[in-house]
């Protein structure tokens, strides 16, 4: 690992950009317009209706709600 390597959830973005098709802005951007507001309220919406797996979903809904000030 090097010096500079990302941790926490953004470690996650590569993948979920390549896997999912949508880049981290689109799926910030739909996290942020649905009428959710829970961390696994987000989670499991990401999972059920993008197919989303659970690791993907939580460390994009926790990144997401960690710019926005929320929990």
């Amino acid at each position: 690992m090097t010096q500079n390597a990302v941790k926490g959830p953004a470690s996650y973005f590569p993948s979920i950009e390549k896997k999912y098709g949508r880049s981290i802005a689109e799926w910030q951007g739909l996290i942020r317009a649905s009428s959710l507001t829970r961390r696994m309220e987000l989670v499991g919406w990401l999972k059920a209706e993008h197919g989303m797996g659970h690791g993907h979903a939580n460390a994009l809904v926790a990144h997401t709600l960690v710019e926005a000030g929320g929990k």
